[in-house]
């Protein structure tokens, strides 16, 4: 997640613009080594403001609220964290939060936007007032050019096949008009899986694979929608899509919407889906949760129902494929690059 020109607080948790620290003895805040603005690329004072100026600093992860709330309470646009030890030997994956997580690393890299005009050294001043063991020296600030981040996406963003017949296009290029291809539009969003991810790559070729027509299936872990909406458009009568982010529900209401399969998919928060078995479940999800649901799964889909399962890093997949053998038979393995998917088949028995 990116920091936005919208006001609100993003924490981007992945690699990236972090800067290596050291803790000195009369601060508790770490030192950064982040190279500071040379003075050629400071903005000319005589010229309108643009854009967007950012602050960073280096924390440990138990001063990062009191900073957030102090930068929130200063003006702060939005706050980015990263992790302090990226690319090095010490840093730490975080891939995906439980329901109620925000777990960070040790140290942190935070950096918030401000309006392009604020004044840097009343900035400095109030942060101090607001941190006392701050050192202002430990700052550094960076002009940062107003972008049309939508856009700049969207170029980036190619159409991509996955199996036969399934594409994802976005939605400033018009696929070609051709029978056999089914496909998915999409616009960037605050929610996961774009089926640029290895993960989402599976298992959309798991849904080209499946013969959908007419049956009903669960999309756990819906993101984007992207899962569910492929399903309705390869034929599935009923979509139950579920996931604990509310904001990825409005992202798949979205992009069910503007795929014009609205009226086929249910969206729903864990737990209030509805009870009746399913002929087929995806779950896009983390090895973690996937093992504690997995009874769950088992009651969803009725004897002979299919199943398929990612967000899986190689080696994990050996103690999901026990967890999995007590309810599901035929359990096979598929691997892209650093990740699997987990396919089988509802055993008859309960």
């Amino acid at each position: 997640m990116v920091a936005s020109n919208s006001k609100g607080k993003s924490k981007s948790k992945g690699k990236g613009g972090a800067c290596s620290a050291s803790t000195t003895p009369d601060s508790p805040f770490p030192t950064p080594d982040c190279p500071t603005t040379p003075e050629s690329q400071m903005p000319n004072p005589s010229s309108p403001p643009s854009g967007f100026l950012e602050l960073s600093l280096c924390l440990h992860a138990d001063q990062q609220e009191a900073v957030e709330a102090a930068l929130e309470e200063v003006g702060a646009l939005a706050v980015t964290l990263l992790d302090a030890d990226a690319d090095t030997s010490n840093e730490q994956a975080i891939l995906e939060p439980g329901v109620g997580e925000t777990p960070l690393w040790s140290r942190i890299v935070l950096t918030a936007l401000f309006d392009a005009g604020t004044d840097r050294s009343g900035l400095l001043m109030v942060l101090t007032e607001l941190l006392p063991d701050l050192d202002p020296a430990q700052i550094t600030f960076r002009e940062v050019a107003d972008q049309d981040w939508t856009r700049a996406w969207m170029d980036q963003f190619k159409p991509m096949q996955f199996g036969r017949r399934l594409w994802v296009y976005p939605w400033n290029i018009e696929p070609p008009e051709t029978a056999d291809n089914i496909v998915v539009r999409l616009d960037p969003g605050l929610a996961f899986g774009t089926g640029t991810h290895p993960t989402t790559a599976l298992c959309l070729e798991w849904l080209d694979r499946m013969d959908l027509a007419g049956k009903s299936i669960i999309d756990y872990g819906c993101g984007s929608g992207i899962l569910a909406i492929a399903a309705a458009l390869l034929g599935a009568q009923q979509v139950c899509a579920v996931d604990n982010d509310p904001q990825a529900i409005e992202s798949s209401r979205s992009n069910a919407q503007r795929n014009g399969v609205a009226e086929r998919i249910t969206l729903h928060l864990p737990g209030a889906e509805d009870s009746a078995p399913v002929d087929l479940l995806v779950a896009n999800i983390l090895a973690g949760p996937l093992h504690a649901l997995a009874p769950t799964f088992a009651a969803h889909l009725k004897p002979g129902g299919h199943i398929a399962l990612s967000g899986i890093l190689f080696g994990q997949h050996i103690e999901l494929l026990e967890r999995y053998a007590e309810w599901f038979d035929e359990l096979v393995v598929s691997q892209c690059e650093d990740w699997v998917r987990i396919e089988g088949i509802r055993s008859g028995s309960s």
